[in-house]
């Protein structure tokens, strides 16, 4: 039986986080395609943003029973494409045979105290030649209250992120940060703010003010520098 339990309480307010998931989507549907597995959907509060008409089927595990009701309400009323599906469980929950073109894990690893063991876990449910994707906050030293709050354990740099993929197996694509901006915001928040959850006025000022600033410094510095931190792999 599992009885995991997610601590965060912010979900519902980052579902409102449109014009952040519109910007991480153009990014990331490139290499979504086939049988997609998302390890940690949350309530969907991304996977709507990610939908393209490549993806043939789509699976949410979420190992938490009342997101994962959440989840299921919203297929149900057809929120999602009837292509997608959700279940119950972790990557050790999947059955041995099973495989998919594309495994995504969207601000889940730095929950996961054994981030390397789960990756390792994941990498043999993947076709040769699939895309794993990897979105997680960037920058240790950004690490902040809101960060503790929800129970992360770290923050990554590149040489951190690469680290835990096994490199026998995959083949880096691509390895960028995104939202420099907004990189001021956490800043402040950890020397002065000290907030464990941001409120809906700050998320409305992050999206009105700072991405935009962002959508242009991205593309000026190459993406050398972000709030978040992005890798994609190809699975030899």
């Amino acid at each position: 039986m599992n009885d995991y339990h997610y601590e965060g309480q912010e979900l519902h307010l980052f579902e409102k986080a449109a014009k952040w998931k519109q910007y991480l989507a153009t990014t990331l549907k490139p290499y979504i395609q086939g049988k997609v597995l998302e390890v940690g959907a949350g309530i969907g509060e991304t996977t709507l943003y990610l939908q393209n008409n490549k993806v043939q089927e789509w699976t949410c595990l979420e190992p938490d029973q009342n997101l994962l009701s959440i989840l299921l309400s919203k297929i149900k009323a057809k929120k999602f494409p009837s292509y997608c599906n959700a279940r119950l469980g972790t990557i050790k929950n999947i059955l041995e045979g099973s495989t998919f073109d594309t495994i995504i894990y969207i601000d889940v690893l730095e929950h996961i105290e054994d981030d390397k063991k789960e990756i390792t876990a994941a990498a043999p449910f993947l076709k040769i030649g699939g895309s794993l994707i990897i979105l997680s906050p960037a920058y240790p030293v950004l690490y902040n209250p809101f960060d503790k709050a929800i129970g992360h354990y770290r923050r990554y740099s590149k040489k951190t992120l690469r680290a835990i993929v096994p490199s026998l197996e995959f083949k880096e694509e691509k390895l960028y940060y995104l939202d420099v901006a907004s990189m001021l915001l956490l800043l402040l928040n950890k020397a002065f703010l000290k907030k464990k959850y941001p409120s809906g006025n700050d998320i409305w000022i992050w999206q009105t003010f700072f991405l935009p600033v962002s959508k242009i410094l991205d593309r000026v510095f190459s993406n050398t520098a972000g709030k978040s931190i992005i890798g994609i792999w190809k699975k030899h």
